[in-house]
């Protein structure tokens, strides 16, 4: 994939709806197509210590001028797939989770759209109305109060991160050593 050719898409679109901080953020994560990076958990809520011991990646790989998907492995799961989609108005992260023969899983399709602006380094994203739905109608009402962030520190640290009450789950990715394919 040609990625100077998504840059020139992206530069192409209309970026009148979306926040210069928005719009710098998505160009930052765009700048990483193609390449993937190995990350740790750097936090230490008791339910992630199975997880903390698995080695992770992400893998920026599909971009287009409105869409990246980042596929994230921990160990040999790889079911987690982080989307991030331009809106009207700001930012979208959604989580794709997939069984090994590619079903969606009932727990797919949540995250939410930013509530602000952001910087061009950090944009959080509220858990949105589907999202508290499904976390309620599958019986995880705590998630409801998520809000996902995402970081990009241009040349150094990508990070994911889930916070809500009485729960707190980061991993940071050192963009300095990408990984070989």
């Amino acid at each position: 994939m040609m990625y100077s050719t998504v840059l020139a898409a992206m530069a192409a679109l209309s970026t009148a709806s979306a926040p210069a901080p928005q719009e710098a953020f998505f160009q930052n994560l765009t700048a990483l197509c193609g390449k993937r990076f190995a990350g740790k958990l750097v936090t230490t809520d008791q339910a992630d210590a199975a997880m903390a011991t698995q080695p992770m990646t992400m893998h920026v790989r599909d971009c287009s001028a409105s869409e990246i998907r980042i596929p994230f492995h921990v160990g040999t799961d790889k079911s987690r797939t982080w989307v991030i989609t331009r809106t009207a108005t700001g930012l979208r992260l959604k989580h794709d989770h997939r069984h090994e023969d590619g079903t969606e899983d009932v727990l797919s399709q949540y995250g939410g759209d930013t509530a602000s602006v952001g910087t061009s380094m950090r944009q959080e994203f509220p858990a949105d109305a589907f999202s508290k739905d499904l976390f309620t109608t599958k019986g995880n009402p705590a998630s409801v109060t998520n809000v996902w962030a995402v970081e990009v520190h241009p040349g150094h640290a990508f990070a994911y991160e889930l916070k809500r009450p009485n729960r707190h789950f980061r991993v940071d990715f050192d963009l300095t050593k990408p990984l070989a394919d």
